[in-house]
């Protein structure tokens, strides 16, 4: 069985640029409109991942996962009723906004979903940076403070990443992208987003975009002090309850198959080229459910993969 692509879904942003188009090669819709979000994979309403060619062309992803299961994505996953990662490829060519996704206790009464994720930095320019958690001694009080001044970039940990590192942000943890950075993100199926504070700028149609502060106060974990970038162990990136994502370096003729027995997994191919058995190539900025029973991926060259699966 051959890997399964799926058609991308762009999302305009005001911070967002044309990198995916001068980086990946990919065609954009509109010419100059500033791209920030390509979605590669979700299974979410309205929003919906559909195949683009192959066997299942014209697919949606949300009905390979309800009538095809056992088939393309193995057994033990009965609980989810929809695909349960969503897959982001982000352009930020201006700052995101500060902001923070709920935590499960709360995200209910919120009226939200909870959301964890993971970022990958496939490149960034030099000097630029991520803004996550809290600057050592803020408190609560400081920080609402700052939200009535207008400040709150004063109280968040900035930190200046190189590519190819990434960073875990849980459910409660206060993050922005910064300006000049191109990011893999992996993440539970959510789209609940508190914005806090978004630099004191105007959005596309001139006007100010809205502020989530109630929410934000409630979700934000205010024990969460300076964090670093992550620390690979081996190639493992992130290992949590929603997903296990590993990073392979390969060299040319090396194999990528599916790790888990009778599981399928995700690939998302930073850099370099693989080929599957029938002969398709999944180029640099591709990413690709391997169904349960695919043969292996064979590396052109060399490559850099991250590869997704939902932990046992």
């Amino acid at each position: 069985m051959e890997p399964i692509v799926f058609q991308p879904l762009y999302q305009v942003r005001v911070w967002g640029g044309r990198e995916l188009e001068r980086v990946y090669g990919r065609v954009l819709p509109q010419a100059a409109l500033p791209y920030g979000e390509s979605w590669e994979l979700v299974d979410r309403e309205p929003e919906q991942s559909v195949a683009d060619c192959g066997e299942f062309a014209a697919c949606s992803l949300h009905e390979l996962w309800t009538t095809r299961r056992p088939e393309l994505f193995g057994t033990g996953l009965e609980r989810f009723e929809r695909f349960p990662i969503l897959i982001k490829i982000l352009d930020a060519r201006d700052d995101l906004s500060i902001q923070v996704h709920p935590p499960a206790q709360v995200a209910a009464a919120l009226g939200g979903e909870p959301k964890t994720e993971m970022w990958y930095l496939a490149a960034c320019e030099p000097g630029a940076r991520l803004y996550v958690g809290l600057k050592n001694g803020v408190t609560r009080a400081d920080f609402e403070m700052a939200l009535h001044a207008g400040t709150v970039a004063d109280c968040v940990h900035a930190l200046t990443p190189q590519p190819g590192e990434s960073i875990f942000i849980g459910s409660g943890r206060i993050h922005a992208i910064g300006a000049g950075v191109l990011i893999f993100e992996i993440q539970q199926n959510s789209d609940t987003t508190y914005r806090v504070f978004d630099w004191n700028r105007r959005g596309l149609d001139g006007k100010p975009r809205p502020l989530h502060l109630a929410e934000s106060l409630a979700s934000i974990d205010f024990d969460d002090y300076e964090p670093t970038m992550d620390r690979p162990q081996g190639g493992v990136l992130a290992d949590c309850e929603f997903f296990k994502v590993t990073r392979h370096e390969l060299a040319d003729g090396e194999r990528l198959g599916n790790p888990l027995p009778g599981r399928f997994s995700l690939v998302a191919v930073v850099a370099g080229t693989l080929q599957s058995m029938g002969g398709r190539r999944l180029a640099a900025g591709t990413v690709a459910l391997l169904p349960r029973s695919a043969d292996d991926l064979t590396c052109c060259g060399s490559a850099t993969v991250l590869q997704i699966v939902i932990p046992e």
